[in-house]
């Protein structure tokens, strides 16, 4: 009888023969050389284009960076600027008719109240110039930072369009028709601005000079980018908001633990003037030798020194950078 096992073992050993002749042969053979070369050369020339286009992508978002980064640069924010920045639509002469007339009165009402030339002067000058400029700082500050909280909301829409199939520019006029001021504005600014012709990313990057806040930055810088070097917009745009968002969160919560810092800061320093206060009121005497002497004038001149140093020190500790 014929052994089973040796037909087997006879069996594996022909296949593996066979395996082993074709892997070792078939490469060897004319068309199956050319055929493996022509696939090595398209691996090759698979990869060297996808190197080409990641430098190339590279090279485009540097580019891009470095041109906001000039524009950051050149850019010199002047009164007019300022004054739409804080969203009034006065000019430049009514802003400067507006602060004079309101540093002429306070002088004359320093002046009639008083009887005295500096003080009414002190009120001029501080009604006429300080008041004005300091209102100007205050409404800018505070537009700003309404914009700030209403960005990532404005994103979301635009994110949420897209995915959904809506242009671009369909979602900036939902922004411009539905969002809260001051976002709604500046968008529409955007709209009209692309109306005349200007791109989305020189639109997006003039919104960043009528808002300079570094939000508005990063959102001319991902606009820009995806539209020279393209990209998925819905994506990017969505983890900007996603950023934004923890940035503020980020902020409210190191505001939250400095609070006790700056109530002891504020404390400290107010301390002082309390205590002369008190001095005063109680014995005015004892505390009037320090305006009255010499010695009391050079003592009180240290001390406001130091005061000066000292709450310079404690502003520099109790302020934060996000």
């Amino acid at each position: 009888m014929i052994d089973i096992q040796a037909l087997i073992a006879a069996g594996l050993l022909a296949v593996s023969a066979v395996a082993l002749t074709s892997a070792v042969v078939v490469p060897l053979l004319p068309g199956e050389a050319r055929a493996a070369k022509r696939h090595q050369a398209l691996i090759g020339q698979r990869q060297a284009a996808e190197r080409v286009q990641s430098i190339s992508r590279r090279e485009q978002v540097a580019k891009s960076l470095k041109e906001i980064e000039d524009k950051e640069t050149k850019a010199r924010i002047n009164l007019e600027m300022r004054l739409t920045q804080a969203g009034l639509a006065i000019s430049k002469g009514r802003f400067y008719a507006f602060s004079a007339a309101g540093g002429l009165l306070a002088g004359l009402f320093g002046f009639l109240a008083g009887g005295d030339a500096l003080l009414a002067l002190g009120l001029a000058f501080a009604a006429g110039l300080g008041l004005p400029r300091w209102l100007l700082s205050y409404l800018r500050n505070r537009r700003m930072n309404r914009f700030i909280l209403e960005l990532p909301n404005a994103m979301d829409v635009i994110v949420r369009g897209i995915r959904s199939g809506l242009p671009v520019g369909d979602c900036l006029r939902i922004i411009a028709r539905e969002a809260q001021e001051p976002v709604k504005s500046e968008f529409r600014a955007v709209i009209e601005a692309q109306a005349l012709g200007i791109s989305l990313a020189d639109a997006v990057a003039r919104l960043y000079e009528r808002m300079p806040v570094p939000e508005a930055n990063f959102f001319a810088i991902v606009i820009g980018i995806q539209e020279k070097s393209g990209g998925n917009l819905s994506e990017a745009l969505g983890n900007l908001s996603r950023v934004l968002r923890d940035r503020r969160k980020m902020a409210d919560k190191v505001k939250a633990m400095s609070m006790e810092a700056k109530a002891s800061a504020a404390i400290i320093a107010s301390l002082p003037f309390v205590v002369a206060l008190l001095a005063y009121l109680t014995s005015p005497d004892y505390i009037s030798l320090l305006w009255t002497t010499t010695i009391g004038q050079l003592a009180l001149g240290g001390s406001a020194l130091w005061m000066i140093i000292g709450v310079f020190v404690m502003s520099r500790m109790i302020r934060f950078d996000i």
